[in-house]
């Protein structure tokens, strides 16, 4: 067992209500105390994610009722950190934990955007030496939700032409990397400020949304991944080869306040059985495992953590809200150590 004196308070972000960044803050807040199945993290880094924003906005609406009517239930918002372990769970032992006080870690657990978060074991993986926190920071949801939307929702695989909407955001930047790992061809549409740093993670060529007259001109993939673009399911189906797969990951302000994103989602998922093309959902399983593969491609120098700006606690509202203004290039990281 191993015991030790935590603060009463720590520094975090905290949310009184759903809107825009006005609803945050920085403040002292209550500090963790270690818990049985829970390990104890110093945190590091930390980065904000599209869930951020969907807990910021309160949309889809259709979650209020699990995440909190009027204002979330949990204050402190953000899912993916780096740290060092603080403390294990109450009673168990390293062998039992299989990670030992001190060591280096990423993952994702509720209200990581403070000094003291509490993990659940399984979802946490090692930090390689050569990997610094800031960047291990970045990958715990966005890029565990394009490795599982690469390989398990539209399987891509060698040869194949692949094209990611939304290439230039968080999920996409890697979704275009992973894409690349598994030998297809990338197409990645993005605004044309981003155009180049998309070029810059292997995609043999770019789209300006902003500027190109439609997808009737993009040519034919065998796969699409969208994760920003929001257009009808009939219009991303022309896209495709005859078998081709159509992964959504999201969008964002498509479907109405209440199901928002999800309403593509749904509908694809529905439509499968029906039609000629894998039309699939992908919805995002938190996974240690996932990510120290995603920790070992960073390590070996075979992925980019695509990291745009690293700001100090003091700054992450602005950070976030240039998420939400979709300005940033891949990823922002807090700084908290």
């Amino acid at each position: 067992m191993t015991t030790m004196t935590t603060p009463a308070t720590m520094r975090a972000l905290l949310q009184s209500g759903y809107g825009g960044v006005e609803m945050l803050r920085l403040d002292q807040a209550p500090a963790p105390a270690p818990r049985a199945g829970r390990v104890l993290v110093r945190v590091e880094a930390a980065s904000p994610d599209s869930g951020t924003i969907h807990l910021l906005t309160g949309r889809p609406t259709l979650v209020r009722p699990f995440l909190g009517l009027r204002r979330p239930r949990q204050p402190i918002p953000g899912l993916a950190f780096a740290g060092r372990i603080e403390a294990l769970p109450l009673g168990a032992t390293p062998e039992q934990v299989g990670f030992a006080v001190g060591d280096r870690v990423a993952g994702s657990a509720p209200a990581a955007f403070a000094e003291l978060v509490l993990a659940t074991p399984r979802k946490l993986a090692r930090i390689p030496d050569a990997v610094s926190s800031t960047d291990a920071a970045a990958l715990p949801i966005s890029a565990v939700t394009a490795l599982q939307a690469v390989r398990d929702a539209a399987r891509v695989g060698a040869g194949q032409k692949a094209l990611v909407i939304g290439a230039g955001g968080g999920v996409g930047a890697y979704l275009v990397q992973l894409a690349v790992l598994a030998g297809a061809r990338v197409t990645g549409v993005a605004s044309g400020g981003k155009a180049a740093f998309v070029r810059s993670l292997g995609a043999e060529r770019t789209i300006d949304y902003r500027t190109d007259p439609g997808p009737e001109g993009w040519g034919r993939f065998d796969v699409v991944i969208d994760t920003a673009d929001g257009r009808d399911l009939p219009v991303l189906r022309r896209l495709l080869t005859e078998r081709g797969t159509l992964a959504i990951v999201g969008a964002d302000h498509v479907g109405g306040p209440v199901l928002d994103g999800l309403d593509r989602q749904f509908r694809a998922a529905l439509l499968d059985p029906w039609v000629r093309h894998r039309l699939v959902m992908v919805m995002q399983k938190e996974s240690g495992a996932d990510l120290a593969i995603l920790l070992d491609h960073l390590a070996a120098g075979r992925m980019s953590a695509a990291v745009d700006e690293v700001v100090p606690l003091e700054r992450a509202l602005g950070a976030i809200d240039r998420l939400r203004r979709r300005e940033v290039r891949g990823k922002v990281v807090i700084a908290l150590g």
